[in-house]
């Protein structure tokens, strides 16, 4: 008679608001514990870049709202914009996974 072992759940795979090398996205397996030091690192790191991304808005509204701004400001805010826009979009992935997790 042999008795079969209920399946082990699977760790979740958490994604990192960072890349690794070639710009790959880093994924955190956690397995259950999600305060352990890479979940803090990355809440933190999460939190630091929404605060950015909100920070930069309201400076590139001054930016648009100033006749004076030239071409290469709005390329350079353009360049932060879309930064701070992919961050935020990775934090929005990590997040909304974590929910249907």
């Amino acid at each position: 008679m042999s008795h079969r072992q209920s399946p082990q759940p699977r760790p979740a795979a958490r994604l990192l608001p960072w890349s690794g090398s070639e710009g790959k996205a880093c994924y955190l397996l956690c397995d259950g514990n999600e305060r352990g030091y890479l979940s803090r690192l990355a809440d933190d790191i999460e939190s630091v870049q929404l605060h950015m991304g909100d920070a930069l808005l309201g400076h590139a509204q001054a930016l648009i709202d100033d006749p004076k701004t030239g071409p290469e400001e709005l390329r350079y805010l353009s360049a932060r914009l879309t930064e701070s826009l992919r961050d935020v979009l990775r934090v929005a992935e990590s997040r909304g996974a974590r929910l249907l997790g």
